[in-house]
């Protein structure tokens, strides 16, 4: 990873100039003071296959871990090929839809699992075993909750990105 510097204005800058932000986060992806622990971070340069993606996006979100989820989930939107942008884009969605949820903001993740929703829905027959209709489904369950303000739970926020043979 680039060395990290900062502009005049604080914020963290690469080698190129790119803003980038080298704070520690906390599990729900929430900047903590530079010098706290927090978790481990994403690389910025991550590129995976499509199916370690899908692997690894769903660790973390077995473990709670929704953010980071979205993390990798956004580096195979950005580095996959334009045919597949708006599916994995649709992933990393539901990521931070369910992220906003675990920071308890409802507005925030209403919107974002809609976007979700929408553009899974949109792409249709989804390739590496996604699981969309699962997914859209798991969005709208969410959804509904959030609208009728019923408690959610981490087990709610559970979620198969593919589906289980």
């Amino acid at each position: 990873m680039p060395e990290q510097t900062q502009d005049d204005t604080g914020r963290d800058r690469d080698d190129d100039g790119r803003a980038r932000n080298a704070r520690p986060r906390d599990r729900f992806g929430r900047p903590l003071p530079f010098g706290s622990a927090g978790v481990p971070r994403i690389p910025e340069d991550l590129d995976l296959p499509p199916a370690e993606t899908l692997d690894y996006a769903q660790r973390l979100l077995d473990e709670g871990l929704a953010f980071n989820a979205h993390e990798v989930l956004e580096a195979a939107w950005k580095n996959g090929p334009f045919a597949e942008k708006s599916l994995w884009q649709g992933l990393a969605q539901f990521a931070v839809g369910l992220t906003h949820i675990q920071r308890g903001n409802a507005k925030g993740a209403r919107t974002l699992l809609k976007r979700a929703s929408d553009r899974l829905s949109a792409y249709g027959t989804a390739p590496y075993g996604i699981d969309s209709p699962g997914l859209v489904d798991r969005a709208h369950t969410l959804l509904m909750a959030l609208e009728q303000g019923k408690p959610i739970s981490d087990t709610d926020l559970r979620a198969r990105l593919t589906i289980s043979h």
